[in-house]
């Protein structure tokens, strides 16, 4: 067991090392909304604006990961906001829930994935897309 808790610290440990964390990382600057990935990614719901703005809360708050989506729809998950601790269902991100937002930050790409550290929420547009009849009632 002692072996097993030691190899874990090794582990760990040489993920967290700084060089390791700078390395493949890229400065940007990003500006889009913030979504709730279960529902953009399952296409439940339509995962924008006003129209899906609680369950895109429900869902931060319930630990689904909330991502930025572009314009172009790149979408970025976010795994740290500014001083932040906290990765999962982070009070920072649930009260900006659905704005759209210009971030700075540290972007990491893996597997065809974009996870961003985000160092700076620079911007704050509020609500954007405010339009029901665009977007209708969801999830219908």
């Amino acid at each position: 067991m002692k072996t097993l808790t030691f190899m874990a610290v090794l582990a760990v440990g040489g993920f967290l090392q700084p060089s390791a964390q700078a390395a493949g990382a890229e400065r940007v600057t990003i500006t889009g909304e913030l979504i709730d990935t279960w529902c953009y990614t399952s296409e439940i719901m339509y995962a924008l604006g006003t129209a899906h703005h609680k369950c895109a809360v429900w869902c931060a708050v319930g630990g689904i990961p909330v991502s930025i989506r572009t314009e172009d729809e790149q979408v970025y998950v976010i795994l740290k906001v500014e001083e932040d601790d906290t990765s999962v269902a982070n009070p920072r991100l649930v009260k900006i829930q659905t704005h759209e937002v210009t971030v700075n930050g540290d972007l990491y790409t893996r597997d065809g994935v974009n996870y961003l550290i985000v160092d700076q929420v620079a911007d704050d547009h509020g609500i954007v897309h405010i339009n029901h009849e665009d977007f209708g009632i969801q999830p219908f």
